[in-house]
Order: C-alpha cells, then structure tokens, then sequence
C-alpha cells in the first residue's frame, strides 16, 4: 500500500468517525463525562494498584473514596444551594427593577448626550419596565419545560446513573483498552504515533488536570469569600464562577459580571459592599492569573489563548456541552499533529528545496 493510499484510508476513516460523533451528539455527555473521570482519576487509581496488587480492587476503592466524597459535598452544600435557589427565583424581578433603577440616570445620561428624544425613551423605559417581569416568567417557563422534557430526563437520569458505571468500567480496564489501540496501530508507523500520543497526553494531562482543579478552588473561593462579604447567592454565585472558568477569559468576565452585577442590584448606593465584592474578584483574577494556572497548568497545552477561545466555541457550536468537555483535549492533539507536521515539512524538500535546485542557485553566485 501506498502513503497516497494509507492516507486516503485514515481521512475516510476520520471522516466517518466524525460524521458518526455528530450524529449521535445528543447521546454522548454519559460517556465523555465517564471518559473524563477516568482520564482524571487514572494516575491515582495505577498507584493504588501498585499497592493491593489488583486493578479491580484499585477501581473500587477510587470509585467508593469519590462517592463518598461527592455524597459529603452535597449533604453538606445542597440545603444552602437550594435555599438560595428558592430566595433567588422569588427576589429575581426585584431585584432586577433595582439595578434597572440603579443604571436609569446613565442611560439618561446618554440619552442627553447623543439627543436621543425624551418623549421617544421614556415610552421605551416604560415598556422594558413593564415586560421586564413577564420576560423573566417566560423564561423560567422556558427552562421548566426544558428541564421536565422527556429528552432532557433522560439526559439526565443517564448522567447521574450511566456515568459512574461507564467511569468504573474505563478505569478498570484502562491498561486493556491502551494495549488494544496499541496492537491496531500501523506496524511501520507505530513508533512515531506512539511518540505523538505521548505528547498529546501530556498535553491533554497537563491542561485538563490542572484547570479541574482550578476551577475546584475558586469555586470554593468565590463561594465563601462572596458569603462572607455578605453578597446574596453568593454561594451559588460562586460556584457559577468556578465551575464556568474553565472557559478561558470568557469563564472570568462572564463571572465578574454576574457577582458585580448581583452586587450593583443590592448595596447601591451604600458602595462598601460593591467595593468589598470587586476586591474579592480582583484578589480571585490575581490568584488564578499568578498562582493557580502557572503553577497547576503552565503552558503545558501550547496553544494560543485565541485559537483555545476558537475551538471551544466551535465545540459548543457543533455538540453543545459536550463539545465544550472535548474542544480542549481536541485541540491539544490537533496542537500536536500539526507541530508534528511543520517539523515534517521544515524537514522535507517542499521547504529546503531540492539539491538541483540548491546546485542551481550556487552557480548563479
């Protein structure tokens, strides 16, 4: 076989798979999120292994220490989060009639500066005001139905029940399935794929390990840092935050919007308050930006910011969340195979030239 022939086999193969993944796109998030803790806890589970002896054994201890640990965090979070959820959905439109009002004389202010008609923006002002209550009972109606679907129940039940299974299996058997892959690779060019999955799962490792665990302290940060302010929600707040900064710079500005905002809509005009959770944030952006992510991530992804912003709205575009879980490590291969690929050229005639042409040009001087 030929490397045209070898390579039209491996793009139709890729092509296949991809069209494949995007058809089932609505059934995956079980299996990448199992995916995903197993990728997560596998270092830990290979060196509980290497103390009983037994990979199974190994398996079912991480499985229990993790269900335990998760059960712990919901006893011991979920009545605060749920009874802010409940004081969140009843202050909601008042709350969002009080910002309204706090940000009325700037949008004044700017009406007198760009001559925008009095009579024009107090009929404006009016109606915002007046569907302002009936938008959000359309969009809590929007997500009630949403979440009582049928789709999404199953979504959801397969989340909470196939995944720990799905995650058990993976790690279990996670020596098995990389000697399978192994034994199916090209025997002419294993060497070098090998050399390739070594990078990409260093990459891939480096990055996804480190922002998880990111994203866990400043959840818990934000968390208790906003609740001692004395900012409401501020435990759901914060959690919000953390768990949505795994989307660089959109995570950060998306969540000081939130809690700034949530604090504009309640101490205004007492500005202590607002100022005290603009100091929480701040001090959250400088350990995350020269603490956390250079010592728990690094650069160890090597892609741009801009590029990583790319694939992961290009992810969430195609599969929704799942493709926000997977745009990252994608990236970190496609990361890989394409500095693998400009070593190859750089090394080839296509950029040194051939020696003829070398011989030619030496002539000419």
């Amino acid at each position: 076989m030929t490397a045209t022939q070898q390579l039209r086999f491996w793009l139709i193969g890729a092509l296949c798979a991809g069209v494949l993944l995007w058809l089932l796109r609505g059934m995956l998030l079980p299996f990448v999120a199992g995916l995903a803790i197993a990728y997560f806890l596998n270092p830990l589970t290979d060196r509980i292994e290497a103390l009983v002896r037994s990979r199974t054994l190994a398996t079912i201890i991480i499985v229990a220490i993790s269900t335990m640990v998760v059960i712990g965090l919901l006893l011991a979070i979920a009545p605060l989060v749920s009874e802010q959820l409940g004081n969140l959905a009843r202050k909601l439109p008042q709350y969002t009639a009080r910002l309204y009002s706090r940000l009325l004389p700037i949008l004044q202010m700017l009406q007198e500066r760009f001559g925008v008609d009095t009579g024009d923006a107090k009929d404006f002002e009016s109606v915002l005001a007046s569907r302002a209550g009936d938008a959000l009972k359309v969009i809590g109606s929007v997500l009630g139905s949403l979440l009582t679907s049928g789709l999404a129940l199953v979504n959801l039940l397969a989340l909470l029940f196939l995944t720990p299974v799905i995650a058990f299996y993976l790690m279990r058997d996670w020596p098995r399935l990389v000697a399978a892959v192994d034994r199916h690779l090209p025997r002419a060019h294993a060497d070098t794929i090998r050399t390739l999955m070594r990078d990409a799962n260093t990459a891939i490792a480096g990055y996804v390990r480190g922002q998880a665990t990111v994203c866990l302290v400043l959840a818990f940060y934000y968390g208790s840092a906003l609740a001692v302010v004395g900012l409401d929600f501020g435990l759901i707040i914060g959690i919000i935050i953390g768990m949505i900064s795994f989307i660089p710079y959109v995570g950060s500005i998306s969540g000081g919007v939130l809690a700034i905002g949530m604090a504009l809509a309640q101490f205004s005009p007492e500005w202590v308050g607002v100022g005290k959770v603009v100091a929480v944030f701040a001090l959250g952006q400088f350990l995350e930006g020269n603490v956390l992510a250079p010592k728990l991530v690094g650069d160890s992804i090597g892609i741009h910011p801009v590029w990583l912003m790319f694939a992961l709205l290009a992810g969430g575009t195609l599969f929704g969340f799942v493709g926000l879980l997977l745009s990252v490590p994608v990236a970190a291969v496609i990361g890989v195979l394409v500095r693998f690929a400009l070593a190859e050229y750089r090394n080839s005639p296509y950029y040194r030239g051939t020696a003829e042409r070398l011989l030619v040009d030496t002539d000419h001087d």
